[in-house]
This record gives structure tokens, sequence and C-alpha cells, in this order.
């Protein structure tokens, strides 16, 4: 007699699928520099990609009415403008895997930040994992030899935590008004679209080539990264334990690093290594998951 696949056998795939895309967004981001500025792409990319989920809404019948005002655009600047901005600006002259680690910090700020704001209480586990992190941030940074190209660092350290700023205001937006997530991921992504065309119109960059590599890198950017991906994303979070579905951010960066070196020829130093380590240590331990037996 046929068996039926478990439910939580698709959601696992959803969960790889997601975390290879994710990874390998960074690499495309990378190499898009080389046809269009930074503020460019991302302007372009959002702009698109919130079409995108405005498109999805009206398929899935969801209220276009936008959230609270305010709160959403507050979210937007910080989760699609300041961290798209600063960390496509980082990848200019840092490499793919090196950013990407130094942005998917954002749990840890998360963290920080939900400690300040939402008062969430911050126990030894995750004080534990801030400190773990901490270490693994120093081994990946190397200050002890001038932190290599500081504005990238510096860059990508900044946009994890404006992504984590986004996260800790989406979930006030969520507890006190409860948007969809599409209807506020749409919005929030149209309101940090608009604040990075306004960027990209004022400052100075390289004229965009229109060329096949950049329009895939586009299309890849919007359609896979942005668009699938998110709604992959969905499915995870309906079917798995929140604990395991946090896992894609331990494995994004990983993964991102790994391709970088396979196609990049970004070759992670010994010292990186062992930041990646501590990094995953850290991000086990905020983010609760167990390793059991059996």
């Amino acid at each position: 007699m046929p068996t039926t696949p478990h439910p939580q056998r698709g959601a696992v795939l959803a969960l790889l699928a997601t975390i290879l895309i994710w990874a390998y967004s960074w690499v495309v981001m990378k190499q898009v520099l080389q046809h269009a500025g930074p503020f460019d792409f991302a302007a372009l990319r959002y702009v698109l990609g919130a079409l995108v989920l405005f498109g999805a809404l009206l398929v899935t019948r969801q209220p276009l009415r936008p959230p609270p005002l305010l709160p959403t655009v507050l979210v937007g600047l910080c989760q699609t403008t300041a961290f798209q901005g600063l960390g496509q600006w980082a990848l200019v002259s840092g490499g793919a895997g090196h950013i990407a680690l130094l942005a998917y910090t954002m749990p840890f700020w998360a963290v920080l930040l939900a400690w300040l704001i939402l008062h969430e209480r911050l126990t030894r586990r995750r004080w534990l994992g801030l400190g773990l992190a901490a270490v693994g941030l120093a081994c990946i940074i190397e200050p002890w030899r001038g932190m290599g190209n500081t504005q990238s660092t510096l860059l990508a350290v900044g946009a994890g935590a404006a992504w984590a700023m986004g996260t800790v205001l989406s979930k006030q937006v969520f507890l006190r008004h409860a948007p969809s997530p599409l209807n506020l991921t749409a919005w929030q992504m149209l309101f940090g679209a608009m604040a990075l065309v306004a960027i990209a119109w004022c400052v100075p960059q390289r004229s965009i080539d229109w060329s096949l590599d950049f329009i895939g890198g586009l299309a890849y950017s919007v359609v896979m990264a942005s668009s699938v991906a998110w709604g992959l994303w969905l499915v995870v979070l309906q079917r798995l334990p929140t604990a395991v579905a946090s896992l894609a951010s331990l494995g994004v960066p990983i993964v991102s690093v790994l391709l970088a070196w396979a196609i990049l020829h970004e070759r992670p130093s010994a010292m990186e290594g062992l930041g990646i380590a501590f990094v995953l240590l850290g991000l086990v331990a905020v983010s609760g998951l167990r390793l059991r037996r059996g």
C-alpha cells in the first residue's frame, strides 16, 4: 500500500530551497555590481518586488488596505531601505560571503533590541548566545588586523542591525494591529523601495548596463529571492515549529560563504572559519534550539 508523504517532509524541502535561494542571492548581488550601481539595483529590485507582492495580494483576495501608516513606513525604512541599501553598498568593496555573514548577525541585534524596546527577558541562554556571537564576530572581523575593509564591515554590521530593528518593529505592528504577513510585507517593501528610489536618484552611480547578465540577476533577485523564497518561507513557518524554522538563519550565511568560495573564489580564512563556528553556536543558543537524541 503506497505511503502518503509526511506533511513536514515538504516543509523541510521548502526550508532547504529557501536557504539555497537566499544564499545564492548574495553571490548574484555581488555579480550585478559589474553592471549597475548598488542603489540603482536595490531600488529596481524592490520596486518590482513590491509589485509582485501586491499582485499576490490580489490573487489571494487579501485586503489592499495598508496597515497603520507610520509604523509601516518605519518598518520599510529599516527592513528594506537600510538593510538592503547598506548590504548592497557593502558588497561594492566586500566579499559576498563575508558580507552575508555579518548581515546575518541580525538575530543577535534583534535579541538586544527586543530587550530594550519590547522588554523581552534576556535569559542565560540568550546571554550565552550573545557572548558566543561576539567572539565569532571578532574572529570574522579581526580588529587586531585593522578590520580589513573597515567601510564594508561597518556597512554590513549596520545592515544586520537595521534588519533587526525592522523585525522588532514588525512584531510590534503584528501585536497591536494584526495585519496579514503578506499585507505588511507588501506595504513596507513599497515604502522602503520609494526611499531607495530617492537615494538612487540623489547618489551619483555608474550607468546601468542592461546586459543579459544584469537582467538575469535582477530577475533572480525579484522572482526567486523576493517572491518564490518568501512564499516557501510561509510554508516553512506554517508547517514547522518556529525554533526549527530559525535554522534558516544558520544556513543562509554558511551556504553563502561556500557558494562565494566556489563561484567567486572568495576563500574564507582559518580565522573566519573559527568565527563561523562561534556564530553558529551563538545562533543555536539564541534560537532556543535543543539538540536531542532520537
